[in-house]
Order: structure tokens, then sequence, then C-alpha cells
């Protein structure tokens, strides 16, 4: 193995002093508070509050969401899927460790490794390779305010050129950070872990940092992992108009990879590894660094934001064969936005381009058995280049009804450069280039309850991961292409919140995936295809005052999320109009919590895939429906100390969580992530 870089170094050191500093901050520092207007605290102008940031997403007529960190941070969050889980029209599903299997409305379907057809976005600053490709381990989940989620092609503010949209995962600044802020859980299959943050701000200047550390045995053979994390912010309120921000985020992770197996090893010894990973040690290790700055700047109804950032990651990855990768990626981004009237009517009109630039030095040589490095089979460097450019323009036509029409131009280049003297030249380069329109209205009917609806179109450049650089098959894969139709209506009220949407995707050259064995793939395009359903969210306090009277009772509030998915072929020439393989038909996540006054919550959840979907286009080969059963319970002691238990699985249940795709799959096909079994965490969170 390559030894640590000094990422390790970097990450170590940050997060004991996340861990650490904070209590001596407690004791010694009192920070003072920036001059403001009279019952008005201070703000960032690079980090929006919760409030502001769903002020703002609401303005898209589409669907959208914004998840606050209160709805994950009592329970044993470590994936997307502890984020996404009440967020309709996602579906994330674990695999192993923090890895997780994430798809929004049938993006990446039949991607099984590297996360596709998604942006994720840290603080705005895109987490994915310049090419598209992404690891989402880094992120830390206990470190975010909140996560904004768009939907396909409604990521148009952030100039995503995704299929699935973005999700953009946002830090506090020192201005609602906590002084000291501390947790520690523990729990099932040898889970153990501790985070620490500290945030402040003193006249111009704040800042937030966090740090934590996690190690986990795995509910499977061969599962075991352990991360070291830390982020932080620094800001400078230049004036009450211009604000400069710097970032910072480093990882250091060490995962074991226990693999696919059969139906009916999933479903009879979910425990058990794949037979090929344990030979051959498979794992997914990385040492990262990122930096990252954004300005912002108002200067009257016009907002200018301008950024940049730097990643370097390192990616020892053995499995068929040992891969040993370096990405060194770069980008900046600006942005403009000004609101005014226009003949007494509001106005508000965004542009932006976006520029992201890497390149990933590859080297692939034979995994020795245990997981070493032998002989170099293949060498090269894989360079990308994206640049998009968007608008969007809004423009309210009567009182409360709003038309918007939007555009965006990609451009993308994916180069490759041989770098190995062998007889096959995997040297090549290819060029895409697509404009995608958008129109939508969206009706403000009063301030908590919005009606929308958009016609939208999106594309996706392939990722080096859907090239196979062979010679004449570098130029087969096409960019993927859709037609989005949309329709729908967010709202609350005191007692219920509602999120409601209607859509009709329409795809061409929709990417394929085909995991052939042996580290042998083959991607292709669909010719047509259709992605379309129904997402329902919301939540409902059906009953107050149980035990609890006054003007603020205790409640028995219900949380559920709801997707309908119909993914299918549309007359293919092989597949006719056969369903597409890899996501349910139907799923549901449902919560119901007993909330008290006093402080305390509890109350079980379920989550329910009551059909069996499909592994292969053939649609000959199915999964196995299931339902599990949670429990949560938390009690806030006192203002500064929470404690909480969150049980998952409790009835035990052998089920399969995500799945692989296949043209044709067999009884023998070793397609199947077993679902983690019962599991009980528990956890304590301090603040001050």
């Amino acid at each position: 193995m390559r030894q640590p870089t000094t990422a390790g170094s970097l990450v170590r050191a940050a997060t004991t002093l996340a861990v650490l500093v904070p209590a001596a901050a407690v004791a010694q520092v009192q920070l003072q508070p920036v001059a403001v207007e009279a019952d008005r605290p201070p703000e960032s102008l690079t980090v929006p509050t919760t409030d502001a940031a769903r002020s703002a997403i609401e303005r898209t007529p589409g669907a959208v969401s914004l998840v606050p960190g209160t709805a994950w941070a009592d329970t044993q969050a470590t994936t997307l899927k502890d984020v996404l889980d009440y967020t309709p029209g996602v579906f994330a599903q674990p695999k192993w460790g923090e890895d997780t299997r994430l798809s929004v409305r049938g993006s990446g379907l039949s991607r099984n490794f590297h996360m596709r057809g998604v942006a994720i976005l840290q603080d705005g600053v895109p987490i994915n390779a310049s090419d598209g490709s992404s690891d989402f381990q880094e992120l830390d989940i206990t470190g975010f305010r909140y996560a904004e989620v768009f939907k396909g092609a409604n990521a148009l503010r952030y100039g995503a050129n995704h299929i699935g949209g973005a999700i953009n995962f946002v830090s506090p600044s020192g201005y609602d950070a906590d002084l000291f802020q501390g947790r520690a859980d523990a729990g099932s299959f040898g889970f153990r872990r501790l985070q620490g943050s500290t945030g402040g701000h003193y006249g111009a200047v704040d800042g937030y940092v966090t740090g934590s550390w996690q190690s986990q045995d795995g509910f499977r053979d061969h599962s075991a992992g352990h991360s070291t994390r830390a982020a932080g912010n620094l800001g400078w309120k230049i004036t009450p108009d211009l604000e400069t921000r710097f970032y910072f985020n480093a990882a250091d992770i060490w995962q074991e990879i226990p693999g696919s197996v059969t139906k009916q090893a999933a479903l009879h010894d979910p425990k058990r590894a794949a037979a090929g990973n344990l030979v051959q040690n498979y794992q997914r290790n990385m040492q990262s660094w990122r930096a990252a700055n954004r300005t912002t700047l108002n200067l009257g109804s016009t907002r200018f934001e301008v950024g940049g950032y730097v990643v370097n990651k390192d990616l020892i990855h053995p499995i068929y064969q040992y891969l040993d990768y370096e990405y060194r990626d770069f980008g900046a981004f600006a942005r403009a936005t000004d609101e005014r009237q226009i003949a007494g009517h509001r106005n508000r009109l965004t542009v932006g381009v976006n520029l992201a630039t890497g390149h990933v030095n590859n080297s692939q040589s034979v995994n020795l058995p245990g997981g070493g490095k032998g002989a170099l089979l293949s060498k090269s460097k894989d360079s990308s280049r994206t640049t998009t450019a968007y608008a969007e323009d809004s423009f309210e036509v009567v009182s409360g009804v709003s038309l918007i029409a939007g555009a965006q131009y990609v451009r993308a280049n994916r180069k490759r450069e041989d770098r190995l003297a062998d007889a096959t030249d995997t040297s090549g380069e290819r060029d895409f280039d697509f404009l995608n329109p958008k129109v939508g209205v969206l009706w403000q009917v009063d301030p908590g309850w919005q009606v929308f609806a958009n016609v939208s179109r999106s594309g996706e450049a392939p990722t080096f991961g859907d090239l196979n650089f062979t010679n004449l098959v570098l130029a087969s894969t096409k960019p993927q292409r859709a037609t989005t139709f949309e329709i729908g209506s967010r709202g609350r009220r005191p007692d219920y919140t509602w999120d409601v949407a209607v859509y009709r995707m329409n795809l061409r050259d929709e990417f394929q995936f085909f995991d052939l064995g042996g580290g042998n793939y083959q991607v292709t395009n669909a010719d047509r295809t259709i992605h379309q359903g129904i997402e329902l969210g919301g939540g409902w306090a059906f009953a107050k005052g149980l035990f609890e009277t006054g003007t603020n009772p205790d409640r028995l509030w219900l949380n559920a999320a709801y997707t309908f998915s119909d993914f299918r072929f549309d007359g293919d020439r092989s597949w006719g109009d056969n369903e597409l393989p890899g996501a349910p038909r139907h799923f549901l996540r449902a919560e119901l919590l007993y909330r008290s006054p006093k402080g305390f919550y509890l109350g079980p959840n379920v989550e329910w895939v009551p059909e069996a979907y499909y592994v292969d286009n053939a649609n000959t080969t199915k999964t196995e429906s299931y339902a599990l059963l949670g429990f949560r319970a938390g009690w806030d002691v006192d203002d500064h100390v929470t404690l909480f238990l969150d049980g998952r699985n409790l009835l035990d249940r052998k089920y399969i969580a995500s799945a692989s795709i296949a043209a044709v799959a067999t009884p023998t096909s070793a397609l199947y992530e077993p679902g983690t079994g019962a599991a009980v965490f528990g956890g304590l969170r301090m603040r001050w």
C-alpha cells in the first residue's frame, strides 16, 4: 500500500483541532458580536441561513426541497440515505461502509460504482470530478446545516448538467454555528464515531471547523472501514455588502469491499462476502483535500458571486486489478442575480458560468492475492474539461404568478493519453456540446402554498467510466438527453406540509452499464426510454394535546415519502417496452413520532418495497419485496445535551438493498447487495 500522504496528516491535525479546541474556547473565549441592526442577528452573505435558503430554492418552478440538518442530527447518519430518506423521488440504498447507490428519478440506474448522474456539491462547490463522476464518501454528514435537493433539470441554478439534478450540502458559518458542539455514537457491528466542531465570529471575521473519526467492523464479512475527516470555512465581511469566504476539507478513508453476490446468497447468507473479494482483498482507500473560495458582492439590486476550487485526491483501489488513481481537479464559477421592477412587475434574472477542468493519472496493475500491486497493465492520463453557461429569467406577470424561461449550454471534452508502450493504444479524444432550454410557471397561491409546472431539456456527457477507450469503441458512446414535463405543488401549514410532483422524462441515448465479470464491462446507449413517476411527501400532526395541552401541546407527527417509478424502454429494438431494471416501482418511507414539549420523542418507522424489481433488461430475474421496521427515540435533557437511540431492521429481515443490472440475468448472476441486519445505535450530542 502507498504510504499516507500529507492529506492524512492534515486530516488528523484538523480533526484534533476541531475536537480539542472547543473545550478551551468555552473556558477562555468570549466572542464579540458584529454591529448590526437592533434585534437582528448578524448573517453571512456567502452562506444563507436555513430559512433564506428555503426561500431561495422555492423560487424554482419544479421539484426541489430543502432538508434541514435537524432531520438527521439525532440518528446514526453516515450515508446519503440517512439524509435523503424522506425526499420523494430519491432512491438511496446502502451498499457497504459509507457507500450508497444513489438515483434521482432513475439517474445512473445501471452504474454500480463511482456515482454518476447527480451533481454533488459542498457549499456550492462540486464534489464531482471534472468528468462528472463522484465519490461522495468524502462528505462528513455530521458537519452540515442543511441539504438542497434539485431534481432533474431543476438544477439550473447551479448550472448542473446531470440527468438526476444536483444535491448541495451546506456547512454552518461562524454566524450560526455553536461555540462548541460534540457527539459520540456507538452501536451494532462495531460502529464507533466521535465528532466535534467549533465556530464563532469576531468583528468582521467568522469561522467554523469540524472534525470526525469513525470506525466500524461492518455487517458483512470483509466490510470493515474507518475514516477521519475535517472541514471548515473562514469568512471576512469586508464591507456590509462584500464578503469572501475560504473553505477547506480533507478526508482519509480506508474501506473493505464485500462485493455483490447471488440472490440465493443475499437472502440466505447475507453476511458472507464474495469469494473473489476475499482472495484479492478488495478495498477502496482514498486521501483527499480540497480548497475553495466564494466571494459575494451586493451592488444595488444585483448580487455577484465568484469563486474557484482545487482538489487533490489519491485513490488506492485493489479490485479485479490494482487501481492507483491520482485526481487533480480545478474549477471556477461566476453568477450574477439581478432583482428589480420592470414596468411595475417583479423580475429576477440569473446568469452564470461554470468551468471545470482536471485530469486523472490512471495506473492499473495486477492485483496479487491479498491485495498487492503486481505488474503494470495500463497507464494513462485522462483529462476532462466541461464548460457550462446558463441564464434564467423570472417575470411576475400578475401578482403571485411568475413565468420562467432559461437555457443552458454545455461543452465537454474527454481526452486520454496512453502512457504504456504496448500493442494497444487507447489514446483518443471526444467533444460534446448541447443546449438545454427550459420554460416554467410558478404560482404563489399564498405565502405557504405554491403550484408549479415546467418543460425542460437536460443533457449529460459521458464520464471516463462510460467511455471504453479501445480504439473505435471510443466513438460509440453518445451523451444522454432528456425532455421532462412536470407539474406539482408544495406548501406548509402549522399542522401539515406537502410536496407533490408528477413528471415524465423522455430520454434518448440513456447510458446503460453492464458488468460482464472479471473486470470487463460494456457501456451502450439505449435508443428511447421513459422515466415517469409520482412523488408524494409530507408531514401531518394528526393528534395533539394527548397528555400535554396549552400553547405548546404534545403531538403525534406522521412523516412520509412515497415514490412511484415507471421506468421502461420505448419500442427498443432488443427490449421492446420492457421495464428498465434497477429500481423499485413503489418505495415508501414513513415514521410516526410522538413529540413532547418536555423534550423527548419516540416512535416507529418503516421502509416498504411491496414489489420486487427486475435486475436485467430481459425482465427475467427480480429481487424480492421487503418491509423493514425501525424505531427512534430521543431526549433533550436540557438546552445543551441530547440523548438518542436509533434501531434499524428490528425484525432482522433478510433483504436485498440494491442490485447491479445485466442484459440477461440468471440465478447464478452475482448482482445483489444484501441489506444490513438488525441493528441498534445510541449517541450523545452536546452544544453550547
